[in-house]
């Protein structure tokens, strides 16, 4: 029998939804650049003014992560860095922390080596809240979406610029949380988004669903993060944040007393944004 009671996830759109406010979802690979300072960030980010917090599967082969994202999971590797110690990563972190919800983030291939099975157990007893697969396409639902549905994680799915009218209800079929748009082409990190386009989108797919829609790829300020919290249920960092990591670390690439600040510093200063959108809004 599915698992349908409402999710961290769930619970944390609809109360910032109450307080008219977007989501603040930041991304972070996890182990990068070591396990220790990378349960230190997580439990940093609500602290900053995260409100959800993506947490990135380090894979070998990350085809649509950006330069900055592909240097995040290639430290993580390096640091030893495997899907079972991420997953204890998470659990590490809900022993602190029980309200914040955790998506994980990643491609297919480390989940089927782990076994779909075991992984929703091992994610469910972790404190896992959601799945991000990015490289499994609604015709392959059977695989993952639908048993993880099944053991009560949200499965949230990227719409992007190039999702039109006749794919866009296969994307939002069985997503659930929220629904990730990609607000352009191309890989992570690689661009500024047009805001005012992604007004539009966010309108268009709101059209076809009651869940919230979260914006993400190329936020890197306040005023980005401003911009698009003033039409957006959420607001996705990801490559600013691993990019502020990666500038604190030493020569070597490992960590020094600036790393947990430094993503600190730049969470907090975009949350500062997102909220501000609030208040001109309201």
């Amino acid at each position: 029998m599915s698992d349908t009671s409402p999710t961290r996830i769930d619970r944390r759109f609809a109360e910032l939804a109450k307080d008219r406010r977007a989501a603040l979802v930041t991304f972070v690979m996890a182990g990068d650049p070591d396990l220790a300072t990378s349960l230190e960030i997580l439990k940093a980010l609500p602290k900053a003014g995260a409100d959800v917090i993506e947490v990135g599967m380090p894979f070998t082969d990350p085809m649509a992560d950006g330069p900055a994202i592909q240097a995040a999971g290639l430290r993580a590797l390096r640091a030893g860095t495997t899907l079972a110690k991420t997953l204890r990563l998470v659990a590490d972190f809900r022993a602190n922390d029980q309200t914040t919800p955790i998506v994980l983030m990643g491609y297919y291939n480390p989940i089927y080596v782990h076994g779909v099975e075991a992984f929703l157990v091992d994610a469910k007893k972790a404190g896992v809240d959601g799945l991000i697969v990015v490289d499994l396409p609604p015709e392959e639902d059977a695989e993952l979406c639908l048993p993880a549905l099944k053991a009560g994680l949200n499965f949230i799915r990227l719409a992007t610029p190039t999702t039109d009218a006749a794919r866009l209800p296969a994307v939002l079929a069985n997503t659930s949380g929220f629904v990730y748009y990609v607000s352009i082409t191309g890989t992570t990190g690689a661009a500024t988004p047009d805001f005012s386009a992604t007004a539009a989108a966010v309108a268009r797919i709101k059209a076809h669903t009651d869940l919230p829609v979260a914006v993400g790829f190329g936020v890197k300020s306040a005023a980005n993060a401003e911009a698009i919290a003033a039409h957006a249920d959420g607001v996705v960092v990801g490559s600013a944040i691993v990019e502020a990591l990666r500038a604190s670390l030493d020569a070597a690439g490992k960590t020094t007393p600036r790393t947990v600040e430094a993503v600190k510093a730049l969470v907090a200063d975009i949350a500062r944004g997102v909220h501000q959108a609030s208040l001109t809004a309201g």
